[in-house]
């Protein structure tokens, strides 16, 4: 599949992709970060694009006037549409403002199924604020995850240890200077038959405890000096900070918008590499039905994904062109073919 930007508004282009691009069930992940239902209007003037709602000048960007039942029920019906077009391997991460998220993962639920719910991720979006008012300052919104069934793509994310990380999680050093900690070699359960139940250098697992794993990998360990013996005798297995790749990602992610943002509401694309590689392959197709200024479909391209933007507005579809345009390709990263197509007008346009 050639990469695809659709001018249009979305429900339309999603039912282009589902009935003339056959794309139903050939989607492996979906990003959107669609209106918030905050009853405004977003501007850009001058080539710069205000961060609020309501702004007095500039040209509209795109409108956000419906609120309450009528913005879910605009919500449900593009959802119901993205299950069709989602993979057994897919997601879809719906990026929401805390005034509505609420609301809108019980849509979720709805749609997706609340056994197909992963997350509830926290992202920081922005330095504190000392604004007066009744409650404490909001630097977050809310990322929702959800998976088309129970075995999508997973490519496990790991952050870099920070020095503080480093002291804290592996406190030991050994005669070689490298940083360690040691984790019990045996589990909560206890088993009456198998290998996870014999003596270990004379011992037994701790009663209601298992080995961790069977006697003959314990005994491999400790002749290969991975076993730290405590004084009291004690047998814990040793983790070098410097053969981890490092730390788990946890729900709670800091990625700030950008200060000075080209189109209303923009994204770091930091954020959205990070959800593109955990949930897509290098063969996967990447959607985008709000795609804004594009920082989805950049993303996606120089991680080496397929990609589908889909916008209605003139500013969005020139803003994602320019985007893409900053894309030079080299050895590594292909420079951005793809097929621009304006279902408003008809049209299409190839782009190179």
């Amino acid at each position: 599949m050639q990469n695809l930007l659709l001018q249009s508004e979305n429900i339309q282009g999603l039912t282009h992709l589902l009935e003339v691009k056959k794309l139903k069930a050939k989607i492996d992940l979906v990003y959107i970060d669609p209106p918030f239902a905050t009853n405004g209007n977003f501007t850009i003037t001058d080539g710069r694009a205000s961060t609020i709602s309501n702004s007095r000048n500039g040209d509209i960007a795109y409108s956000d006037k419906l609120i309450g039942s009528d913005f879910i029920d605009f919500l449900r019906d593009r959802l119901f549409i993205i299950k069709e077009l989602l993979s057994e391997k897919g997601s879809i991460y719906l990026h929401i403002d805390y005034k509505i998220g609420h609301y809108v993962k019980l849509l979720m639920d709805e749609v997706f199924g609340v056994k197909n719910f992963r997350n509830d991720i926290t992202r920081v979006k922005c330095n504190p604020k000392n604004f007066k008012r009744i409650g404490y300052g909001n630097v977050k919104d809310l990322i929702l995850f959800y998976t088309r069934s129970t075995k999508p793509i997973w490519n496990e994310p790991f952050e870099k240890y920070t020095e503080n990380d480093l002291i804290k999680l592996f406190p030991k050093i050994d005669k070689q200077g490298r940083r360690y900690t040691t984790v019990p070699i045996h589990a909560p359960g206890e088993t009456e038959n198998g290998k996870s139940n014999q003596l270990f250098q004379g011992l037994l697992p701790p009663k209601g405890r298992h080995w961790r794993t069977d006697v003959e990998t314990l005994e491999q360990w400790d002749k290969d000096g991975m076993i730290e013996w405590s004084s009291t005798g004690n047998p814990r297995k040793i983790i070098f900070a410097d053969e981890r790749e490092g730390k788990r990602v946890q729900d709670i992610w800091e990625f700030k918008d950008p200060q000075y943002p080209t189109y209303p509401t923009e994204k770091n694309q930091r954020l959205l590499e990070l959800i593109i590689k955990t949930s897509s392959n290098q063969d996967s197709i990447v959607l985008d039905c709000f795609c804004g200024s594009g920082t989805t479909l950049k993303a996606a391209q120089i991680n080496g994904r397929k990609w589908i933007g889909i916008d209605q507005s003139e500013h969005a579809i020139k803003a994602t062109i320019e985007k893409l345009e900053t894309i030079e390709g080299n050895l590594f990263i292909a420079k951005p073919v793809f097929e621009f197509v304006n279902l408003q007008k008809e049209t299409l346009l190839p782009k190179t």
